[in-house]
């Protein structure tokens, strides 16, 4: 088996954050073979551990995405499409991952980090590589705190994200505020397509802090298994081997390949 076609760019700086970081990036599967054509885009948080077990938080467990998408994509379950992971810079994720201030945990720079991939990598992205326009053509997603920012930055920028993954998703942050956020009065729209889902063995009173999560988007308006998928996954855990067992499943739900367009 091939291995998948990844390009790393080291040292990405970004004036918001006023930091840098590297970007991995992955083209689908005949993506040089197809010159005119352009692919929907995935920006993925926490990259250090997607693709490459030696660069991962726990060493030699990555989630595979790589691997997983030739295959789904190969076997025409998942759309062609590129894969941006950003990653993260250690000490300062829980502060850009979290959209509020929370007493003894600090946090809070969401908002930052929102506009460094909107103003920043985008951009970039959009002149390196052959991506679609629109919020239909692109996703985010993470897990845990990657999760609950996934969710913010899409429930606040339906226009620019179209479809968002949280694997894990930390709702519990700050007393639940992703409630109080998703519940706002306004609706959101358009609406994105979600993937939800949490592990049984995360924790107590998580599974039910996410399913409460849950019943919001549904009290807003969302549909499970139109544009909400939700699953509450038996005996998984909190995990880098956890989530690279729901890649498939959840490319195949954001990026079926009956959506593809040319």
């Amino acid at each position: 088996m091939t291995d998948p076609q990844l390009r790393k760019h080291e040292q990405f700086r970004s004036r918001y954050l006023r930091n840098q970081r590297d970007l991995i990036v992955y083209v689908p599967p005949g993506y040089h073979e197809q010159p005119e054509r352009r692919f929907p885009v995935l920006y993925l948080h926490d990259g250090q551990n997607l693709f490459d077990g030696a660069t991962a938080f726990v060493p030699g467990m990555d989630w595979h995405v790589g691997h997983t998408a030739d295959d789904f994509i190969l076997t025409g379950a998942v759309q062609p499409l590129i894969i941006v992971g950003v990653y993260n810079v250690g000490r300062v994720r829980i502060h850009e991952y979290t959209p509020t201030k929370a007493p003894r945990l600090g946090g809070g720079r969401a908002d930052h980090y929102a506009k460094f991939i909107v103003h920043e990598v985008m951009p970039f992205i959009q002149r390196e590589y052959r991506v679609l326009p629109g919020a239909s053509n692109t996703g985010i997603g993470g897990s845990s705190l990657g999760g609950l920012l996934s969710l913010y930055v899409g429930l606040k920028l339906p226009d620019i994200f179209g479809r968002l993954a949280a694997l894990s998703p930390s709702v519990w942050w700050n007393q639940r505020v992703i409630y109080r956020f998703a519940g706002a009065a306004s609706p959101v729209e358009p609406r994105p397509r979600i993937w939800l889902d949490i592990g049984t063995k995360e924790g107590p009173r998580i599974v039910q802090d996410v399913e409460q999560f849950r019943d919001i988007l549904l009290q807003k308006g969302w549909r499970l298994d139109a544009d909400l998928h939700y699953q509450r996954v038996e005996g998984a855990e909190h995990n880098e081997a956890a989530w690279a067992a729901r890649v498939g499943p959840f490319l195949q739900f954001l990026f079926p390949a009956q959506e593809s367009t040319v």
